[in-house]
């Protein structure tokens, strides 16, 4: 069994909040360019776990863009081993939208503000707390934990997750399951009723690239060749397209313990069961699984042209596609029909769905570990609708979950704020965080 050293002391509590401060001083913002560079966070976080006695390994593939791999030995030499990993780059901000820079880590009113603070240096700082808590306190873990702080998750996770999968598989040897962002938040789904999802799925990343080609002309001449307008018309096919309901077990188990929370007889294993009809009566619970009940393809960008009054012979847009588990085949097939033969489309970046079961030991822990901590709140699977760099690490036969804890107030809308404006995250959610992920990196 694990050691029991009793409550986090209050110096993880003052580490937690200092750390996700100070990574989110450090400015790794990832625009997909190639031009980030996460060798200065991967270095702070490499010189904490050192000075936890730890053995940190920086990896690069492309000079700048680093990795940080370290193993924390568990008192049992025959458990499997469990990933815990979070990424270090973060998404553009343009500091004239927000209310505080966007790159300043100001703890104001109890809040820490900046970009990262909940997507996701809060987590690299909780991870960080925690180890060098145990560290001082003589504390081993059950079964060996393998700390991954990855780059470029917020685009193609080649220079990170991709790499360290392809690259240094011998680094995660023994991981059956890993841990990551996006689960394990509170969700106030209305009536006080305090949800904390956690990620036992991911719907597959089908990013597109879509070609028109026509007749190149004169903008006042008859053109039925147009390659604006085969494209525009392709676009608005795709954008109209109504996905049909595909449940994966992950969700159909999400909306069984969600009607189930809110009192609503149905058999979500029934023959004829109406997915759209149910989530009608969830209220903001909702919105947890709606997205994730079908594919779906959105389209985000456009290009053509380069005068007003000539007719471009080929013009692009590109389409955010996700897809859910299984649900490949008929992403294809359906956008082959809706391009249509005058437009053709190929994948700019894809990557595989992912489940997870919700009846594993794994789960169970960490459930056990929210409970114990807000015993009000109700723990219940869901799946992502988009992706994290689980995706990568399921290469090696780890098995993913979305599990960075914390426990946020009504009026706090953690969701918005990934990829938002005003990111922020409470003091006390930090807390929290630090003290349920202490808790179950123990038992599990």
């Amino acid at each position: 069994m694990a050691e029991h050293p009793g409550p986090v002391d209050q110096q993880a509590l003052d580490e937690v909040v200092r750390f996700t401060s100070e990574l989110i001083r450090i400015d790794t913002t990832n625009a997909g360019d190639g031009e980030c560079r996460e060798r200065p966070a991967a270095e702070y976080v490499a010189e904490r776990l050192a000075d936890a006695g730890l053995e940190p390994t920086l990896l690069e593939r492309t000079k700048g863009r680093t990795n940080v791999v370290a193993r924390v030995a568990g008192t049992d030499p025959a458990a499997d081993a469990l990933l815990v990993h979070g990424h270090l780059d973060v998404v553009p901000a343009e500091p004239a939208d927000w209310r505080v820079h966007p790159f300043s880590g100001e703890v104001r009113d109890g809040v820490v503000w900046g970009r990262g603070a909940v997507d996701m240096k809060n987590m690299d700082a909780m991870v960080l707390a925690t180890v060098r808590r145990w560290a001082r306190t003589g504390v081993r873990p059950r079964r060996d934990i393998v700390l991954a702080f990855t780059a470029d998750e917020e685009a193609s996770a080649e220079d990170g997750s991709g790499f360290l999968a392809d690259h240094h598989p011998g680094l995660f040897e023994g991981c059956t399951e890993g841990i990551s962002e996006s689960g394990a938040f509170t969700f106030h789904a209305g009536d006080g009723k305090r949800l904390y999802p956690i990620a036992a799925g991911e719907r597959g990343t089908a990013w597109l690239t879509l070609t028109a080609h026509g007749r190149a002309g004169h903008g006042s001449k008859v053109n039925r060749e147009n390659a604006v307008s085969r494209l525009a018309a392709a676009v608005a096919r795709i954008g109209a397209h109504e996905w049909p309901v595909r449940l994966t077990p992950t969700v159909r188990a999400a909306l069984g313990e969600l009607a189930a929370l809110y009192g609503i007889d149905v058999d979500v294993h029934a023959d004829g069961f109406d997915a759209d009809r149910l989530l009608s009566r969830l209220g903001p619970a909702a919105k947890l699984v709606e997205p994730t009940v079908r594919n779906s393809a959105n389209p985000t960008m456009l290009a053509a042209g380069y005068k007003i009054n000539v007719i471009p012979g080929s013009a692009v847009a590109h389409v955010d596609g996700r897809v859910v588990p299984g649900g490949e085949a008929e992403f294809r097939t359906t956008l082959d029909q809706l391009t249509g033969p005058d437009v053709t489309w190929d994948y700019q970046h894809r990557e595989v769905a992912l489940q997870a079961p919700v009846d594993a030991p794994v789960y169970t822990a960490m459930r056990a570990a929210i409970e114990h901590f807000d015993p009000q709140g109700h723990v219940v699977p869901y799946c992502m609708s988009g992706g994290t760099d689980a995706k990568q690490f399921s290469r090696l036969g780890i098995t993913g979950y979305g599990f960075s804890p914390l426990k946020l107030p009504p009026d706090f809308d953690y969701q918005a704020l990934f990829h938002g404006v005003d990111e922020r995250v409470p003091v006390d959610a930090l807390h929290f965080g630090v003290r349920v992920l202490d808790h179950f990196l123990r038992q599990a």
